[in-house]
């Protein structure tokens, strides 16, 4: 740790942008648990109406475990270097709350990423209940994500997702995902 680092400030700049939850490291399914108890504590103490309570809550639980689960996906990829850790933040703009969450991708992985993501962006709130349920009934594939789970997250968010891919190097890029609930 540098001698210039200022938890002080880190705290102030948290609390100006109305974030409640910030968390930068591995995800394990205690974390994603412990997070998720910290989170239905937060939104039932306040004034916040059960049906957004939910779905920040699975929004989270479905952002959380899709960092997981594509870490655990790269440890068995040969020449890639297994990216466990992720950050997650969970604040509110205006009367809403957003739910962010990102972690480190394989380039080659973002191309058919970003192409689900924007189909998604490209839909209704219609044509999410329809996609949902034409992906209820089909088989289960090896979508490789933004899969079911997914369509789930961009129907319960108050606009169109958004993502972001910022340059690591080469091979890899930092993947953040947002959604306004």
């Amino acid at each position: 740790m540098s001698d210039g680092f200022d938890l002080y400030r880190l705290r102030m700049s948290l609390m100006e942008d109305d974030i409640l939850i910030c968390f930068n490291g591995p995800f394990s399914h205690s974390i994603i648990e412990e997070i998720g108890l910290a989170i239905r504590s937060y939104l039932e103490s306040g004034e916040t109406p059960p049906s957004a309570s939910t779905d920040v809550f699975a929004v989270f639980v479905e952002l959380a475990q899709n960092v997981q689960a594509y870490a655990a996906r790269l440890k068995g990829v040969a020449g890639l270097r297994a990216f466990d850790a992720g950050t997650l933040v969970i604040g509110r703009t205006d009367a809403r709350f957003f739910v962010s969450a990102g972690n480190v991708v394989a380039r080659a992985d973002m191309e058919p990423l970003a192409a689900r993501l924007e189909a998604l962006r490209g839909l209704d709130k219609d044509g999410l209940k329809r996609l949902y349920k034409e992906r209820l009934r089909a088989p289960r594939a090896s979508e490789g994500g933004a899969g079911l789970g997914l369509i789930d997250v961009a129907r319960r968010a108050s606009e169109p997702l958004r993502y972001r891919a910022s340059e690591i190097d080469d091979r890899h890029l930092f993947f953040s995902l947002t959604v306004l609930v």
